[in-house]
């Protein structure tokens, strides 16, 4: 399956996450790109829309390369396979860690501003992201917001590497994955428009929601 954007692959997602979603009342991107998939699952559900921040450890001297990720206030989650690969450790990977950590906690200034964490305990929850490659990211995002004692919580994606979603499937208790190709590559490569997000359009996404539900 080809997504022709963000934006159409959230209502195909919104469409099936739906059919099982039942008393979903929020729903949480991981920006920037998790946010266009997201906006049209919420409104199809009537569901809250807010944001979980999340930032991928890239193996050091190899930023392009997932060993980890860390997600809000939480502990690093990392891929003890890729950590491996990469010849990497845990405590290698601190000076990567305290950066990280640091983007992120400007990436929450910047997309929540003062507004607080969106209550979770007690909520039926639903993540969402545009793709799934190897899933830390999305894996520590679900351990953030499990510690917050969620009734429900789902993992939603247009697509994902198979891999990635039966991983992940054990921290949720559902996922939605419309399209999962045994031969997935990169996330990009089932989008024909997969242009890289500012945080500009992450405001964007949020004030013509929050509009569009008044």
């Amino acid at each position: 399956m080809l997504f022709r954007d963000r934006a159409q692959a959230g209502a195909l997602l919104a469409e099936r996450v739906a059919e099982i979603g039942g008393d979903v009342s929020l729903v949480l991107a991981l920006p920037r790109g998790g946010l266009p998939v997201a906006a049209p699952v919420a409104a199809r559900l009537g569901a809250a829309l807010d944001i979980v921040v999340a930032r991928k450890l890239g193996a050091p001297g190899r930023p392009e390369f997932g060993v980890g990720a860390i997600a809000e206030d939480g502990p690093p989650v990392y891929d003890r396979e890729n950590l491996r690969y990469a010849g990497a450790t845990e405590e290698s990977m601190a000076a990567t860690l305290a950066a990280e950590r640091d983007e992120l906690g400007r990436r929450v200034r910047r997309y929540r501003g003062d507004r607080p964490t969106p209550p979770v305990t007690g909520r039926a929850v639903v993540l969402v992201d545009d793709g799934l490659a190897t899933g830390v990211t999305a894996h520590a995002a679900l351990r953030w917001i499990r510690g917050r004692h969620p009734a429900r919580l789902l993992l939603a994606v247009p697509v994902g590497a198979p891999q990635a979603r039966d991983l992940l499937a054990p921290e949720t208790d559902g996922v939605v994955c419309l399209s999962a190709p045994p031969e997935f590559g990169a996330v990009g490569r089932w989008y024909e428009d997969f242009e890289q997000l500012t945080d500009e359009d992450v405001d964007v996404v949020m004030k013509r929601f929050h509009h569009a539900m008044k």
